[in-house]
């Protein structure tokens, strides 16, 4: 991405990991998200196709197009959804702060998980406004690493978790940008934002959510970034004893709560 970067990568490990995510978290994420038949639709960033799958699904009949800037990433999208066997998508090249598209090309623009890769996500939000009709919705979706509370705690844990929001800030981003999705889309020139919290809670009693969320998605994360956060001086036992302190919460007494965001706006 032009304007930050992405620290996750793009390892088989890691879009293994963001359809895991997609897949056990579809309810909480788009739920109220569906937009109707032969309405036009713009996915933002759509990166490998985790989140255009459900996507597709909840909106048979819109003519959706997604966009990002990354080539191989496209075609892992388009495999993806031919796969899945969704409705047609057109996928197309494009940077998000400059996309290919005339003034008020789309009634709806759908982002989810790229604000926090920029390095100025309110001038990527002024482009999509640009591109929106007027009365058009955007819906923005995104996390926030410094909301996670879980069991057993663990100090190491926790500065597992900082070193990936550093390593995400030192490349332009913000691990946390969830909490700041109703600024950013107000100061974007976005009216009537509203925002509501989609917690994610996992214990012993949801063991699809210990599998898909605490493992899979949170502890996958922060594990893939090991080699840069010892690169930047985090001692290796210390690292070791994090990641322990972390695989215990998806354990028989371990809980796990971590929040997103969902922004809702109109032009």
């Amino acid at each position: 991405m032009e304007q930050g970067g992405y620290i996750h990568g793009y390892s088989e490990r890691e879009r293994s990991r963001l359809a895991d995510q997609a897949s056990a978290l579809e309810a909480i994420l788009h739920g109220g998200t569906a937009y109707p038949p032969e309405s036009r639709v713009l996915e933002a960033g759509c990166g490998v196709g985790a989140q255009t799958v459900p996507l597709a699904r909840r909106s048979p009949g819109a003519a959706i197009v997604s966009v990002d800037v990354d080539r191989g990433s496209l075609a892992e999208a388009r495999e993806r959804t031919a796969r899945e066997g969704m409705q047609p998508v057109t996928f197309l090249q494009g940077d998000i702060c400059r996309l290919p598209f005339p003034d008020a090309s789309f009634d709806h623009v759908f982002v989810c998980f790229v604000l926090e890769h920029l390095a100025d996500p309110e001038r990527a939000l002024r482009e999509l406004r640009r591109v929106l009709a007027p009365g058009g919705s955007i819906t923005a979706i995104e996390g926030d690493h410094g909301s996670a509370l879980y069991f057993p705690p663990g100090n190491a844990a926790r500065n597992n978790i900082g070193c990936l929001i550093s390593l995400q800030a030192q490349a332009g981003g913000d691990a946390c940008i969830g909490r700041r999705l109703y600024p950013l889309l107000v100061r974007a020139g976005f009216s009537g934002v509203s925002v509501s919290p989609r917690p994610v809670y996992a214990d012993h009693s949801r063991p699809e959510l210990v599998a898909g969320f605490t493992r899979a998605t949170f502890i996958a994360m922060v594990a893939a970034v090991k080699d840069r956060a010892l690169a930047a001086g985090r001692p290796p036992a210390a690292w070791e004893q994090g990641m322990a302190e972390l695989e215990r919460t998806a354990g028989p007494e371990g809980t796990f709560l971590y929040t997103f965001f969902r922004a809702v706006g109109r032009k």
